[in-house]
């Protein structure tokens, strides 16, 4: 059984939360091509995902929210 991929990027994320700067930035990718960027933003208690291959950005505030959008766009 391969390890859970969605228990990785939640612990990314989680990471992105423990952190103390104010914002903090992941870059998520597949094969080496970059897939989305997601910034804490710890003043205002969100994540904000920019989605490369739609141009879009999103904003959770939910972790289990943005970690399935994450693995959505690395699938």
């Amino acid at each position: 059984m391969e390890p859970s991929q969605l228990k990785a990027i939640i612990t990314r994320l989680e990471a992105m939360t423990a952190d103390d700067s104010s914002i903090d930035v992941r870059k998520f990718e597949k094969d080496g091509t970059e897939r989305c960027t997601v910034t804490f933003d710890r003043e205002r208690q969100m994540f904000l995902l920019d989605d490369h291959s739609e141009n879009e950005d999103f904003e959770f505030d939910d972790i289990d929210l943005v970690a399935m959008e994450i693995y959505d766009l690395i699938q």
